[in-house]
């Protein structure tokens, strides 16, 4: 077999011809249609977004085609489709005879930024056919266009097997740090009056005692009186809802600013507070707790959608500690109970003034962290690594897509 070198010596050593993509396609607009006209199956709907907007059961284009989405955020963008879909709000585009569509498809894909500049319109952003007809592509030889499909489909696979190795590794990494987690922090036994009955396999740390919330500090709101204008020309650091939920030990060094007066009120984040998430769209992920593990250098407020809990003896605990204690299937489960709602679900801060809090020797505490963060560390690392190998992957992908896709002009 000829390499991709012997075949452009071969067929087109002086360069290629370029034409206009509306010459050598066939481009054609979908089918307007709504969930309520189509009914549900199996065969993806394109419209406007970046994934299916929907599935139905018939479709209006066969397989081997290029969809652009038509309107909305997702406008212009480029997607190869090898089955079945129906066509909405898109248009698609296929190669005429001696025209490979996957080739087509990677050159798009290549000018995709380009594509999703000719979004234009006043309420609705929309990308049409006479957007891009125009634009000027390479046409080698039909047997250089099917030997860069099967380089870059190489390519492509080759990177999916390396995100999903990485995605594997980092969930055996993550599964390996909870596992560890539940167990030292799994509290149950006759010394625990409060507690429910536990699995004898669970571990149970000396010497503790149960308290409840409101026995062991206090809760406190977030940022009030806020306009959209305020963090826009902000003059002080705010902690955002992501932050507090994304994060077990809360990142300070942040750049989400607010604006707060001289002479304003509102509460701060001190050193060992515990914040919550407020709500989310099911309880499982409601209450979700980040811990200030580090002295702050300047002020720091709360967003309005999150609270705080202050300890009133911050010497009781390691906020080392709490940030993994707090996450723990332990301290989970009874958080979740606190969440009530039907499609949002809020947490009750008077529940949660009711949620046992294991006490233990504050040594105790301090070698559970030093455990938990070691496993911690391992899985951000990873976590750390992954985007930036993946980032990596896609670069090199992107160089050799764009020399593979550039071709010298026929005098």
């Amino acid at each position: 077999m000829k390499s991709y070198e012997q075949l452009i010596a071969e067929l087109c050593p002086n360069g290629v011809e370029f034409k206009k993509l509306g010459e050598v396609t066939y481009m054609k607009r979908g089918t307007s249609a709504t969930k309520k006209t189509l009914t549900e199956g199996e065969i993806p709907v394109i419209s406007g977004g970046v994934t299916p907007a929907f599935y139905c059961n018939k479709s209006n284009r066969t397989g081997d085609v290029i969809t652009v989405a038509g309107s909305g955020a997702g406008a212009g963008y480029v997607m190869f489709w090898d089955i079945p879909i129906f066509v909405c709000d898109a248009f698609s585009v296929q190669g005429m005879e001696g025209i490979c569509t996957k080739y087509i498809y990677y050159l798009m894909k290549n000018m995709q930024e380009r594509i999703q500049n000719k979004k234009k319109g006043a309420g609705v952003p929309h990308v049409h056919i006479s957007d891009i007809q125009d634009f000027e592509i390479p046409v080698p030889p039909l047997k250089i266009q099917e030997k860069i499909v099967e380089i870059l489909d190489n390519f492509t696979a080759l990177t999916a097997e390396l995100q999903a190795e990485l995605q594997a590794e980092l969930q055996a990494r993550q599964q390996q740090y909870e596992y560890y987690r539940n167990h030292l922090l799994s509290f149950g036994g006759s010394n625990n009056t409060h507690s429910e009955s536990t699995d004898a396999q669970q571990f149970t740390p000396p010497n503790y005692r149960l308290l409840k919330m409101n026995e062991l500090g206090l809760f406190y709101g977030g940022l009030t009186g806020k306009s959209k204008a305020d963090f826009s020309e902000g003059n002080a650091t705010f902690i955002t809802y992501m932050n507090v939920y994304s994060n077990i030990s809360l990142k300070i060094d942040v750049e989400d600013k607010v604006k707060i007066g001289d002479d304003e009120k509102q509460n701060t984040i001190e050193y060992g507070d515990i914040l919550f998430t407020g709500s989310s769209e099911t309880p499982e992920e409601a209450g979700m707790t980040s811990v200030l593990t580090q002295q702050p250098s300047e002020k720091l407020y709360l967003n309005s959608f999150c609270f705080g809990f202050r300890l009133n003896d911050k010497s009781m605990f390691d906020p080392e500690y709490l940030k993994h204690l707090f996450r723990s299937k332990f301290m989970r489960k009874q958080i979740i109970k606190t969440a009530n709602g039907v499609t949002r679900f809020n947490v009750s801060k008077k529940e949660l003034g009711d949620v046992l809090v294991p006490i233990v020797p504050i040594e105790e505490q301090k070698r559970v962290a030093s455990i938990l963060d070691r496993f911690e560390t391992l899985t951000n690392d990873l976590t750390s690594g992954l985007p930036a190998e993946i980032a990596a992957r896609q670069q090199q992908y992107e160089f050799y897509r764009n020399k593979l896709l550039s071709f010298e002009r026929i005098a």
